[in-house]
């Protein structure tokens, strides 16, 4: 099954995330079953990273939203893990800090996007600023409600400087999102993920609904579409994100750039080397031992 064309956001259509399915896992029923197809998603996006880096012609900005607990974090380490760490940056945006508060939304955001040839994961993004700060009446009506089109505009530039945009909104249940909450407790090494707004939060999901609803109609474009992961299976959420990931690489048709050197007379002098093995070369360098000019 093609998930891009199954969870894909079509831009201008009209999202109802209550008429959506958190636990639905396409035509798989369990990660046993799942684990090899993850596997070769996985590898295909190590090798098209590497095509990535070698030809500096595209860079690749990954956005990750969700509710808390929703499994943003669980892509970073079950799906990004696929890449080589040289070329991939991951960035959290947060509450901003004073500085950043003195200067437009998305000021911030700029400087983490990729360049050619790397690879950029938001876990959290600029939408916070359209999501948390419209939730929270962080700043009026009237100036959340222009952001969506400040968004689509900045993330068209991207895409116009050679950045490809994929973006993951990932969907839980309450139930599932509370029982995740429950297994951070019992667990020492994710307690400290805990935080007081864990559950204070829950009393606004309706609100964060709505907010979450109007980001995916208002932002899904042809050149930054959202998919929607139905994420109460972690399994599944993984397998869509890293298929989604392999195949818009894939559909770069990256190459690797032709060598810069002489591989001919590369390779005689490494077949020289081998000959001689205990001689080093001189090049460069005349026979007296002075070096050439």
């Amino acid at each position: 099954m093609d998930y891009r064309k199954k969870l894909i956001v079509k831009p201008g259509s009209k999202v109802r995330l209550s008429k959506l399915d958190p636990a639905w896992h396409g035509s798989h029923d369990s990660e046993k079953e799942a684990a090899e197809e993850i596997a070769k998603h996985l590898s295909t996006i190590a090798e098209h990273q590497r095509l990535l880096y070698g030809e500096k012609q595209h860079a690749l900005l990954i956005v990750l939203q969700g509710i808390d607990a929703a499994g943003k974090d669980g892509v970073c380490w079950h799906v990004i893990k696929g890449m080589n760490p040289q070329g991939v940056s991951v960035t959290g945006f947060k509450q901003p800090t004073p500085q950043e508060r003195a200067h437009d939304f998305l000021w911030r955001v700029h400087p983490h996007t990729p360049g050619l040839g790397q690879v950029a994961v938001f876990n959290r993004s600029h939408y916070e600023d359209v999501l948390v700060a419209r939730v929270h009446n962080l700043v009026p009506k009237s100036v959340w409600t222009t952001r969506y089109d400040r968004i689509n505009e900045f993330e068209q530039l991207l895409h116009e400087s050679g950045v490809t945009i994929i973006k993951f909104f990932l969907m839980i249940s309450p139930e599932e999102q509370l029982k995740r909450f429950g297994e951070r407790l019992d667990d020492p090494m994710r307690q400290w993920k805990i935080s007081d707004s864990d559950y204070t939060e829950r009393a606004l999901w309706d609100d964060y609904i709505g907010a979450y609803e109007a980001m995916l109609n208002k932002c899904s474009t042809a050149y930054a579409p959202w998919y929607v992961l139905p994420s109460n299976n972690k399994w599944f959420r993984n397998l869509a994100a890293s298929q989604i990931i392999a195949a818009t690489l894939q559909d770069l048709h990256m190459q690797l750039p032709a060598p810069t050197v002489d591989i001919q007379a590369i390779r005689a002098q490494y077949h020289s080397a081998e000959t001689h093995p205990g001689k080093p070369e001189a090049t460069g360098k005349k026979a007296n031992g002075k070096k050439s000019r």
